[in-house]
């Protein structure tokens, strides 16, 4: 009997865990941005010493990757805005359009911009992401936001790529 009444409440027990964790999920996606552009990832700490000269500097090895999370709907990043913490920011001034799951590196330093290639330079040659951490805030036209994404390095992150501590 004692075995029968542990796994009714265990049952009991999953089927309450299971209905707290919808309730408790959904303030979760409220949080979610409606954008089908999102922060894929970033190489905040360019390889090497920094140096942002635009002639032999590396700038162009620090980006940020945007991706096109739709599977149907193609955006123009012409007017979408992205800004840190600091207030460094970058609009995308130029049509550039990402097709469904496409994705495009935003860099820095000087560069020609490339829908064939999937990049965009930002014409400057200062670092913009901070190399111990940031948040980055992507902004449609319209000035609603898309996404956040903030990144920590951590002793082991020697690739600079960051830990994400928030993306939503």
């Amino acid at each position: 009997m004692r075995t029968r009444s542990t796994l009714t409440a265990a049952v009991i027990s999953a089927a309450v865990t299971a209905a707290l964790g919808i309730v408790t999920a959904a303030p979760a996606q409220a949080a979610e941005y409606s954008s089908a552009l999102k922060v894929k990832g970033i190489q905040y700490d360019a390889p090497g010493r920094d140096d942002n000269r635009c002639s032999g500097g590396n700038t162009k090895n620090e980006y940020l990757t945007i991706k096109n999370y739709s599977r149907t709907t193609t955006v123009n990043l012409k007017g979408y805005v992205v800004r840190d913490d600091a207030g460094n920011r970058f609009t995308f001034t130029a049509s550039h359009s990402l097709q469904p799951g496409d994705q495009v590196s935003l860099r820095g330093g000087r560069g020609t911009d490339s829908d064939a290639n999937n990049v965009v330079y930002r014409q400057n040659c200062n670092f913009m992401w901070n190399n111990d951490k940031d948040t980055i805030y992507l902004y449609k036209p319209s000035g609603s936001r898309a996404d956040v994404h903030s990144y920590t390095k951590r002793d082991n992150d020697r690739d600079g790529n960051g830990y994400i501590t928030y993306h939503g």
